[in-house]
């Protein structure tokens, strides 16, 4: 089948079934009552509390082909997935779907257990390291599907993603099972992303390294969801949690992408009080908040709230009154930690509150502006932030897709060259963020405007910013560099991209060298 941006995508995969295409950005609409969570109960006096986790697959019970869910608030610093399937493994378990947030090279220990049978399926937002090669050379027979942040909890809500036990890293929970994220030797920050999971599981093991009294508060996750409670001796490390980068970029070129990024945003006319902004936790990115902090501070402007992944560099904006409120549904360094446990306008929300689609309304509606980054963009505007030029499977969606389609300007920076590659092509490897959405891209030599956007356009070039059309920048960027040579890759579907919406935006196929 042929989709909405021209992409060639399946009608049917093995593993996964019939596929619906991508129809535009707010083509689908739902037509699905939300899933009910499993009815719970307790007798007085049972304890929750057990010994570990083979007690726990014992008690539930575990069995072959459940699948087990995960969140990442400790990104590259978890240690519960591999803690769960070493015990699955140890239990002799098979055929298992891991639903985890988002993978990392911390979870290379997953590729032994796709060798082995454990675990045969994959759902994430978002995967990197030995992981991500393993899954982009073939080592599943199941395609993984990789969703937003949003989807993921709209899947979850709907009930397209059933979830048999979920696994929640809980730096704090008490005997009874209330756990929060800023309390303890490991503490995280905000648990948003496991919000749906708790919510809607059928059973809820809350692992951590800090047991508390009774009663624990704040509660992010409350004991009416959690059945059962494991102490173990660590559940991951906080240094971990960092994001690349959390120090603004000093390379120059970069900062002038920085620097002209945030003029766009000045020159839109959005940069006025009540403005509300997300941006990621890169150098890059970071760069981009300097010089709107600059800006607002020169203007005497308070935005209203800052959102999406927390940096310290957004909490010091909070602290000097530049934002009335944060957002919080993931923390990106310690700084993000302190403050959502100190700051009564640090507000942590769950995974579908930021980015589902499907609901009465999600926060990325109410954003004015977002700074994304791509790997590629092609000169329709389509975004690929899942694939390297090799192929390779290096990221995913994560919040992009949920942040470009619900702000009022969205602002991609990236080098017109990465890698000694152009980052601008005709059509982009692997299509994750549709160019509907996408306003502006930032390079360092010039800046283009989707043509959808002809009153921006006329904004920008009053402004006297740098325009060029986008093809324009792609031949410039040839005549550096050259054309890049196109990648060969296997006819086998080794991922499906979804949309927001449970539409698929576009597959990945194997890397065969």
């Amino acid at each position: 089948m042929i989709n909405a941006i021209g992409r060639e995508i399946p009608a049917h995969v093995e593993g996964y079934g019939k596929v619906t295409p991508f129809a535009g950005a707010f083509a689908t609409e739902p037509d699905m009552p939300r899933r009910a969570p499993a009815v719970k109960w307790a007798r007085p006096g049972a304890a929750k509390l057990a010994t570990g986790l083979e007690e726990v697959f014992r008690a539930i019970p575990v069995r072959d082909g459940m699948t087990l869910s995960f969140h990442h608030h400790f990104r590259n610093g978890d240690g519960v997935v591999n803690l769960v399937l070493a015990t699955a493994a140890k239990l002799g378990l098979k055929d298992l779907k891991v639903a985890a947030s988002s993978i990392f090279p911390v979870h290379a220990p997953l590729v032994e257990h796709f060798k082995a049978g454990v675990v045969t399926a994959l759902d994430t937002n978002y995967m990197s390291g030995p992981v991500a090669e393993a899954v982009s050379r073939g080592a599943l027979a199941k395609p993984v599907i990789l969703r937003t942040h949003g989807g993921r909890a709209r899947a979850i809500e709907c009930g397209q993603l059933k979830i048999d036990v979920a696994f929640i890293a809980a730096p704090s929970a008490d005997e009874y099972g209330n756990v929060n994220g800023i309390a303890g030797p490991t503490a995280c920050g905000s648990l948003g992303y496991a919000y749906p999971d708790a919510e809607y599981a059928d059973k809820v093991v809350a692992v951590t390294d800090n047991l508390a009294a009774y009663p624990l508060t704040p509660v992010s996750i409350p004991q009416t969801r959690v059945d059962y409670v494991v102490k173990v001796d660590k559940i991951g490390d906080p240094k971990g949690i960092v994001s690349g980068t959390t120090r603004i970029t000093k390379d120059p070129v970069q900062l002038k992408i920085a620097d002209t990024a945030a003029k766009v945003v000045q020159a839109s006319g959005l940069l006025k009080n009540g403005f509300s902004f997300q941006t990621g936790a890169g150098g890059a990115s970071l760069a981009v908040a300097h010089f709107v902090r600059q800006m607002m501070v020169a203007g005497g402007i308070t935005g209203s709230f800052a959102l999406g992944g927390i940096t310290g560099y957004l909490v010091a904006m909070l602290e000097e009154g530049l934002f009335e409120k944060i957002i919080d549904v993931q923390g990106f360094d310690l700084e993000a930690v302190r403050s959502l446990a100190a700051n009564p306008n640090h507000v942590e929300v769950g995974a579908g509150f930021y980015a589902n689609p499907f609901n009465s309304g999600c926060v990325v509606n109410m954003l004015d502006c977002v700074i994304l980054g791509a790997t590629e963009i092609d000169t329709a505007f389509n975004v690929n932030v899942v694939t390297g030029s090799d192929g390779m499977i290096m990221g995913g969606s994560g919040g992009h897709s949920d942040a470009a389609a619900g702000a009022k300007l969205t602002v991609v920076v990236a080098n017109l060259l990465r890698g000694r590659l152009p980052i601008i092509m005709d059509k982009v490897l692997t299509a994750t963020t549709p160019g509907e959405t996408v306003d502006v891209l930032v390079t360092e030599r010039g800046v283009a405007v989707n043509p959808r956007r002809g009153d921006l356009k006329e904004k920008l070039a009053a402004a006297g910013l740098p325009l060029k059309e986008i093809g324009e920048l792609k031949r410039l960027a040839e005549a550096i560099a050259g054309v890049p040579q196109p990648v060969k890759l296997g006819d086998r579907t080794v991922a499906l991209v979804e949309y927001r919406d449970g539409t698929v935006i576009d597959a990945v196929r194997q890397v065969v060298r």
